[in-house]
C-alpha cells in the first residue's frame, strides 16, 4: 500500500466527490478513480458508495479514513523530523562535562545560548571523569565534550581551547599563610597536599604532582580526595591545602581562602572536544557559536 494511494483516498473522503478531489490533488479524474479502485481491491472491500452527485464513505471506509489520516500525519511528521535533523534544527545533542568544568561559567553560557537558538534540539548532559568522557566520545555515546587540558587522550579528537585558567592554592583560614595574597609551593612544604583523583584530569594531575614534588612537598603522605570538589571539603576541615582551577573559587566555604600561585605558575585549559570529520549538523551548529 503506497502513501500516494492513502492521500488520494483521504482527498476523495474529504471532498465527497471525485472531480473536486482530483482538482485539489492537481490530477485528472481517471487516474484518481483507478487509484481508488486499486486501493479497494487491496483492502478487499468497498470504501465508497457511489451516489448520483458524489460519493460517501462506507462503514469500513469511515474506519479506514481515521487510520489513513493518522498514518499520513505520522509520515509527514517523520519527513519533517528527518529534514530538520539534516538541517540541524532538531534532533539531540549529547554533551559531556567533567566535574571540575562544571564551575566554569563560559561552558553553561554556551549550552544555554545553544538551547535558546535551537529550541527543537534536545540537549543531554553527562558529567564524568576525563577517561570516561574520552571513551564515550570515541564510541559515539557523546557528541561533544568539555575537557580540561593537558590530557593526552584528547589528542585523538578535534579541540578548540575556550579559556585558560590559573591554578589557585586553597588554604584553611587558620593556616599561618592564609593572609598572603600570593604563594610559592615551597612555602607549603610542611603542609599536607590534597590531590584530586588522577582519572579526573590525568595530565593536570601529573603536572600538579611533579610541581609539588619539585617544591619539596612530601608526596608519600599526600592525601587523596574522591572528587576535585571534595578536596575543598577536606581543606575546609583543616586537612591540608589543595590546588584547584580558578573557576572553583566560586565555591566559598567559610574556612577556605584562595591564593595566587607564583612559583611555579600553573595553568589549565578548558577546551571543547569533538570527533574528526564530524558530520552531525547539530554538532556543527554548536561549533558555529565558537567562531
Amino acid at each position: 500500500m503506497e502513501l500516494r494511494g492513502l492521500r488520494y483516498f483521504v482527498a476523495v473522503a474529504r471532498e465527497r466527490h471525485f472531480t473536486r478531489a482530483a482538482k485539489v490533488l492537481g490530477i485528472s479524474q481517471p487516474p484518481l478513480s483507478q487509484q481508488i479502485k486499486r486501493l479497494e481491491e487491496e483492502v478487499g472491500t468497498q470504501l465508497f458508495r457511489r451516489l448520483t452527485r458524489g460519493v460517501e464513505l462506507t462503514d469500513t471506509g469511515e474506519a479506514f479514513y481515521e487510520d489513513a489520516c493518522k498514518i499520513l500525519m505520522m509520515s509527514d511528521a517523520a519527513m519533517e523530523k528527518a529534514r530538520g535533523i539534516a538541517r540541524g534544527i532538531n534532533g539531540s545533542l549529547s554533551i559531556g562535562i567533567t566535574s571540575s568544568d562544571a564551575f566554569h561559567p563560559q561552558i553553561f553560557a554556551l549550552i544555554r545560548k545553544y538551547q535558546l537558538q535551537n529550541a527543537a534540539i534536545t540537549v543531554h548532559q553527562t558529567e564524568a571523569n576525563m577517561v570516561s568522557l574520552m571513551t564515550m566520545l570515541a564510541e559515539g555515546e557523546l557528541d561533544i565534550a568539555f575537557v580540561r587540558l593537558p590530557c593526552e587522550s584528547s589528542k585523538a579528537f578535534e579541540l578548540r581551547i575556550l579559556d585558560q585558567e590559573s591554578m589557585l592554592v586553597a588554604l584553611h583560614r587558620d593556616h599561618y599563610l592564609s593572609g598572603s595574597e600570593a604563594l610559592a609551593l615551597e612555602q607549603l612544604h610542611d603542609t599536607p597536599v590534597i590531590l584530586f583523583p588522577q582519572e579526573i584530569a590525568p595530565g593536570l594531575y601529573e603536572c600538579v604532582y611533579r610541581s609539588c614534588e619539585t617544591a619539596g612537598i612530601d608526596m608519600q603522605h599526600a592525601l587523596q580526595s574522591s572528587q576535585l570538589s571534595s578536596s575543598l571539603s577536606m581543606v575546609d576541615a583543616g586537612c591540608g591545602f589543595a590546588l584547584v582551577p580558578q573557576s572553583m573559587s566560586a565555591i566559598s566555604p567559610p574556612n577556605i581562602t584562595y591564593h595566587s600561585l607564583i612559583s611555579p605558575a600553573l595553568f589549565t585549559d578548558i577546551a571543547l572536544c569533538w570527533r574528526h570529520f564530524e558530520r552531525s549538523q547539530t554538532v556543527r551548529r554548536f561549533l558555529t557559536m565558537l567562531n
